[in-house]
Parts: structure tokens; sequence; C-alpha cells
């Protein structure tokens, strides 16, 4: 079974996808669409000669190709509530590039729409794809109950996007949604209760001060400490900087349970498992999936994730990451900003009281 792909969006995520597509067997891109001319190009750069494509300015125009099986949502942020409407219109199946919406109104829209969906809607959350957080689930049943899950993100700046529409609130759903909904999603995956309150101190200290966009400053933040409390006692901590470039590692874990803790870091090969009682540790090798054949900027996880999708698909499973997920991950990326805003603690049943 051939699947064609049609993508919406061709900048650098757009593309990265198509790279990935590019190295899947019984995969064809047939159709790309984005507004901006240098991005037409780039994604037919980048396709080079394995598809013979068509181009489109408007979305809309590669919706009514009836041969896409499957489209890619790889637009800016506050676009995909918009083609989302006009996607639920059609039976292709999607992949919704995270964050699933840049606001709660149109978040809970997509995810009562998803329902009666009869494509696959999966949403673009491909952390959970990479090898160390594999292996870090893999061996979670040997650290006991949960208890705490340690997250810290240390990496470089927003990087430039086409007419910078990554520095404002308004179009990205900000930095906590717009970057750490992976790790509010990793937090929701691994820790068995649900979330129900959350305090984060943050603010925009370094990153974007001297730009202007049409007279308007950024107002994206750039560091942040957020805290979560989970129903059955379990608490999450997110730790971000994004002025803290060249450190050896982008992103470090801890899960820890009352009998020990798992320990890795992302790039890296390592897992240090930790036994209480014995009081001794030792270190498990991380292996790379040997289905990756492009590790691209995910390190391998977004091929990964169209494997999984394509399964999906044609064994008509459901989708591993859903609506419920990417809706899940940017609440709390929202709530935490509210958080910052107000000063207090947000109690996520209020929250979501709108």
């Amino acid at each position: 079974m051939k699947l064609n792909y049609g993508i919406i969006g061709t900048g650098m995520m757009g593309c990265e996808h198509i790279r990935n597509l590019k190295k899947i067997p019984d995969v064809k891109i047939v159709a790309i669409a984005d507004p901006d001319e240098r991005s037409r190009k780039w994604a037919e750069d980048t396709c080079g000669d394995a598809f013979k494509l068509k181009l489109y300015e408007d979305y809309r125009e590669l919706l009514t190709q009836e041969d896409i099986d499957v489209v890619v949502v790889a637009s800016p942020n506050f676009t995909h509530i918009e083609i989302m409407r006009e996607l639920f219109k059609t039976d292709k199946h999607v992949l919704l590039e995270k964050p699933m919406c840049t606001n709660l109104l149109d978040a809970m829209e997509v995810l009562e729409k998803s329902k009666e969906h009869k494509g696959v809607v999966w949403v673009g959350l491909e952390y959970r794809f990479m090898s160390p957080i594999q292996s870090l689930i893999n061996h979670v049943n040997e650290i006991g109950n949960i208890k705490m899950l340690s997250i810290r993100e240390h990496r470089f700046p927003f990087l430039e996007k086409v007419d910078n529409w990554n520095r404002f609130n308004e179009k990205t759903g900000g930095t906590l949604v717009e970057k750490c909904c992976h790790f509010f999603d990793l937090m929701n995956l691994m820790i068995p209760s649900k979330p129900i309150k959350i305090y984060a101190s943050g603010d925009q200290d370094v990153n974007h001060l001297d730009e202007r966009y049409d007279g308007k400053t950024p107002d994206i933040i750039d560091n942040s400490f957020v805290l979560i409390d989970y129903e059955d006692g379990e608490r999450a901590m997110l730790d971000l900087c994004m002025f803290a470039e060249a450190g050896k590692y982008e992103q470090e874990i801890v899960l820890t349970g009352d009998r020990g803790k798992l320990e890795t870091h992302i790039p890296g090969n390592e897992l240090l498992l930790t036994n209480r009682k014995e009081y001794s540790h030792r270190t498990i090798e991380i292996k790379e999936d040997s289905r990756v054949k492009e590790v691209g900027f995910h390190h391998g996880a977004s091929y990964i994730e169209h494997l999984e999708l394509i399964e999906c698909i044609k064994k008509g499973n459901q989708p591993l990451v859903d609506c419920q997920n990417g809706f899940d991950s940017i609440v709390l990326g929202l709530a935490a900003q509210e958080s910052i805003k107000a000063g207090e603690s947000i109690k996520l049943n209020d929250f979501l009281k709108i």
C-alpha cells in the first residue's frame, strides 16, 4: 500500500518531514503548499528529482487533490486552526505538528472535531520516539512508584523563521507552548496520574530584546522554572533556559521512584539506573533504533514517528499520539504562562473552565 503525502508549510520543519519521508519505502510526496515562494523553493530542492510535485500557494488547493492520503501540517502555529477546519471537511489522514493550537478555545475545537474525523489525526510530539526516552520508558518499572520527574533544557535561542512569526506569543502560543509542549507531553506520558496544579516563574531576560518587527518588540520568554503537582502526589519540574548554547547536552531527564531513579541525556547513549536498596547504580547502553534512516533535527525520532503513523494508517489502529495528548500538552504550557502573569499557582480545573 503506497501512501501519497501532501505537505502544508515547507519551512524548516516541513523540509525536515520531507527528508524523512524521502527515505521511507512506499511513500510518495505529490504536493506541497506554502504562501512563501522561498519556502516552496526549499521544499522543491529538498524533494529533488525523487517526486513529481504539484506546488500551491494556497493550502486549500492542495486539499482538493483527491490522490493525497496523508497531509503533514507544518505551517506556523497560528495557522493550524484554520487549516484543520478545512482538513476536517475531508477524510484525509493528518500529522499535525506541535503545538496543536496556540490557545485553549482552538485546541478544544480541534480535539472535539478529531473525534468524528474519518482519518487518523496524529499530533507531532516526536520526542516520545527518541531512543533515550524509549529506553527510559522501557526501564521505568525498575524504579518502583514514580514520585518525581525533572526535565532540564538548556539550549540556543529560537531560530529565525519566515516573517519572524516565532518571536511573538500571539503567533506561537508562547515559549512554554511552542517549545515546551514536548516536555509536558513527556511528563503526562510517564506520570500515571493527572496534573492538577501548576506554578511557573519566568521572563524574557536576554534574547531578542533589541529586535523590532514592524515596530514591535518580541515578547517570548527565554527562561523559566515550572512546577507541576499531579493528583496522586507526583511532582514534575521543567528547567528551561534558551540562552545556554554550547552545553554538552540539550536535555537532561531524571525520573525518580521510591525504589530508585533513571537518568539520561539528549543527545546521549547512556541510561543510569539507581537502586536505593542496594545503594548501587548501573549504566545501560542506549542503542539507536535500527530502523532509522534519517537522523535529522530530532535524533531519528521524526523518522520513527512517520513509521509509526504509517503502520497506524495501514493497520487501522488508533494513533499513538492523538489530539487528547496534543491538547493536554498545550494546556500545561498555557497554564504555566498564565501562572507567570498572575504570579501565583494555577489550578487546572479552574483554568479549563472558560
